[in-house]
């Protein structure tokens, strides 16, 4: 069976949290969540402001998703729970799903 090119090879996005040296949290999306917090710590021109300036930062979490667009949605909700709701996600899985089904259930 020949190799696909690489671009031909159907790609999961990554929801996934760092987190950051003063213990906040930051939400974002990669198709690689581990090269993207090597260039938040490292690229300046790569990283946010947001956790460049609280570096260093580590991966904590993360989570297929299967697309680029239900990803973005994702994020979006995810950013704007309470940190409580997320140090929760980090916990327990059925948070995990219940977000899902926001996005799924949505019009």
């Amino acid at each position: 069976m020949p190799d696909l090119a690489p671009e031909c090879v159907p790609q999961h996005w990554y929801l996934y949290l760092l987190r950051c040296s003063d213990g906040s949290l930051y939400t974002g999306i990669s198709i690689d969540p581990e090269r993207r917090c090597r260039e938040h710590n490292q690229q300046p021109s790569r990283a946010s402001r947001y956790v460049w300036a609280r570096r260093p930062a580590q991966l904590v979490w993360q989570r297929p998703v299967a697309n680029q667009t239900l990803a973005l949605r994702l994020e979006y909700r995810l950013k704007r729970l309470p940190k409580a709701r997320k140090e929760r996600l980090l916990k327990e899985d059925a948070l995990w799903h219940s977000l899902q089904a926001t996005i799924k259930t949505a019009p």
